[in-house]
């Protein structure tokens, strides 16, 4: 019996070692302990692998995942004691990186978070943009208003008249129109009509040119004048002519601007005393192939380009020269004058009109330039009056002592020479100015007519090719036009004329 009594022993306790062997599932997973959910139906659990389900529980009896919350995925951890499990629809924070702070927006989709060390944006403002450095410490964001880099001017800018090319014109056929319109308007004595607006380029923009303009003839001209504005105004031209001449104004370097635009004029890379012009003369000229038409009223032209440094020099047509050397001219040099002589600027418009339109988008294709060749116009354009603007100063003959005003990425680089006009001529003084043009009976009794310049006085004819006198005993001789009588012919002559002096 009491062996009896110790087999028994033996075995109680084994049938309980096995009992507590059979509450463990195969693979090692542990079935639900006391204080534990179970999985909900449809969930891994249902129907489904039990080596699918990846930490079913906190085995230290922690919070488990609410109803329709996700569980962590592969190889995340839980959320810590006291963070809130991501929302529905948010991806929870990556390995290392930290969550969002309370009160701030995660990053939306396609976003990627601040760097480390990185401040996030601030409210209100705008991310980089892909591919965009952002901006470095202390140093502001790029703003409308903040300054380019302005090119230095460089002595080699500034070259001797003597060794510009020569400059060539075609010559006028007897079919071509000969005579000259002056105007007188002044010289803009005592800086009394500038500003930095363009209402040609930029209409309505304060500005808009980044430099000064000197202004001569109708009184209104701004950034905000209109046709009627300008037929309403007054003038400085003697004659009436209410049309509006502009130019960028020249300066000493090391003078002082004392104007009440100096600070902007600074801003923009403008900066020394503003030099008056020594002579202002305005004239409209003919075309050497044929009789001109009158322009339209309120129609208007630009000549040469002052963004010609970025554009390239296709509508370069500026040129800088001396007075007595007018034979001879830069388009991309200051010239520098021997002594007694004066720096001379010439501005030649364009003169072919496209016969509708007073104006274009590029403020060039409604009218054209001649061809440089011939002085033809092209198919489908008339020819009308040319202007033509000649400044001259009286300025030291030294490399950088004076220079044009630009847009400040120009660097006052002479290429960016350029004119401007409107033409606010009444239809009578227009006509004038065609009739003198064209060499017809000579126009008295009014002002600007030039005194009957271009009428066949060629010791009041200035010299241009365009100019030369209407009789034909008077022209160089030109292989091309034969003389109606032979008998009257003049030798031809041993020297160059003087007036192959200007360029289209």
């Amino acid at each position: 019996m009491g062996s009896k009594k110790k087999a028994f022993a033996v075995i109680i306790p084994a049938l309980a070692l096995v009992t507590s062997a059979c509450q463990v599932t195969p693979g090692g997973a542990a079935g639900p302990q006391p204080g534990q959910s179970t999985p909900a139906a449809g969930s891994d659990l249902d129907g489904g692998q039990l080596d699918d389900v990846k930490n079913p529980g906190d085995p230290d009896g922690g919070q488990q995942p609410g109803d329709g919350q996700q569980s962590p995925g592969d190889g995340q951890q839980p959320p810590a004691d006291g963070e809130q499990p991501p929302a529905d629809g948010e991806q929870p924070p990556a390995d290392g990186e930290q969550p969002p702070a309370d009160g701030e927006q995660p990053p939306g989709d396609g976003e990627q978070p601040p760097a480390d060390g990185e401040q996030p944006p601030a409210d209100g403002e705008q991310p980089p943009a892909d591919g965009e450095q952002p901006p470095a410490d202390g140093e502001q964001p790029p703003g409308d208003d903040q300054q380019v880099e302005i090119p230095e001017l460089r002595e080699d800018q500034y070259v001797p008249i003597r060794q510009a090319p020569r400059v060539r014109q075609p010559r006028t056929t007897r079919r071509g129109s000969k005579g000259v319109f002056r105007v007188d308007c002044g010289t803009n004595e005592g800086q009394a009509h500038n500003n930095p607006d363009n209402v040609v380029a930029a209409p309505g923009v304060v500005n808009g040119a980044h430099h000064i303009h000197d202004y001569v003839g109708n009184l209104d001209t701004d950034a905000f004048s209109t046709d009627e504005t300008l037929a309403a105004a007054g003038t400085t031209c003697t004659n009436g002519d209410k049309s509006t001449y502009f130019w960028p104004v020249l300066r000493l370097r090391d003078g002082e601007d004392d104007s009440d635009r100096a600070e902007q004029s600074r801003i923009d890379g403008n900066v020394g005393s503003i030099v008056e012009p020594a002579e202002v003369k305005l004239e409209f000229l003919g075309n050497p192939r044929s009789r001109v038409v009158a322009m339209p009223q309120f129609i208007r032209m630009a000549t040469g380009d002052a963004k010609a440094v970025t554009n390239g020099l296709q509508n370069a047509k500026a040129q800088w020269t001396c007075t007595g050397f007018e034979n001879r001219a830069f388009t991309d040099k200051y010239p520098l004058c021997p002594e007694g002589s004066l720096v001379t600027r010439v501005l030649n418009f364009a003169s072919c009109w496209d016969g509708q339109n007073t104006d274009s988008a590029n403020h060039r294709d409604h009218i054209a330039f001649p061809d440089e060749r011939t002085g033809a116009c092209p198919e489908g354009t008339l020819a009308v009056p040319q202007l033509r603007m000649t400044l001259t100063y009286d300025v030291p003959a030294q490399p950088l002592a004076f220079a044009l005003d630009s847009f400040p990425e120009s660097g006052h680089d002479p290429v960016t020479d350029h004119g401007d006009f409107i033409n606010v001529m009444g239809e009578q003084l227009m006509q004038q100015v065609v009739n003198t043009v064209n060499g017809r009976k000579r126009m008295r009794g009014g002002q600007g007519q030039g005194n009957g310049q271009g009428q066949g006085q060629p010791t009041e004819q200035p010299a241009a090719p365009t100019e030369e006198p209407a009789a034909p005993t008077e022209e160089p001789a030109v292989p091309t036009e034969e003389p109606a009588d032979p008998s009257q012919e003049p030798a031809p002559s041993t020297e160059e004329p003087a007036t192959r002096n200007q360029q289209y």
